[in-house]
């Protein structure tokens, strides 16, 4: 009895020493990566801006893990699904113009964080059309070797 005492003993001890916690970040460190992924999101919307939508390819991780809901839909689509629609619908769109008209970050970790926001846009389609939006979103960033990426999240249109 006192070998299987000593045993679960060890065992236990293992147990919790061997779970590691995700460190938590302290004021300055938060800053640093919210800092960071506003300057990734103000890229974001300059390379759109210059290039149109398929720029946004640039800042979409690659991953399985990746999905998006997008304005108009109701269910989340895989990253070939988004690239086929923003390949579609950049050429219908002569320019496209995006900036925050507020944005949270809310830092997880030094490579992963969620954000919620206001995006204001400006679409002028290819027959010189002009569409003014405002889009609410929210989703999650992950810090790849290239930097953050976006990794998950939903757009709808706001009233």
């Amino acid at each position: 009895m006192i070998i299987s005492k000593r045993i679960l003993y060890v065992i236990l001890i293992a147990a919790l020493t061997s779970c590691s916690q995700t460190k938590s970040l302290d004021d300055r460190e938060k800053e640093i990566v919210i800092a960071e992924i506003n300057e990734m999101f103000n890229n974001y919307h300059k390379d759109i801006k210059a290039g149109g939508l398929i720029a946004e390819f640039k800042y979409l991780d690659e991953s399985s893990d990746f999905f998006w809901v997008p304005l108009g839909y109701v269910s989340a689509l895989s990253y070939d699904s988004v690239k086929s629609i923003l390949e579609i619908n950049h050429q219908s769109f002569k320019s496209v113009e995006f900036s925050w008209e507020s944005l949270q970050v809310f830092p997880l970790s030094d490579e992963i964080a969620n954000y919620s926001g206001v995006v204001k846009g400006i679409m002028t389609d290819t027959s010189g059309v002009i569409n003014r939006m405002r889009i609410i979103e929210s989703g999650t960033v992950i810090k790849r070797l290239e930097g953050w990426k976006l990794l998950s999240g939903q757009s709808a249109i706001l009233n």
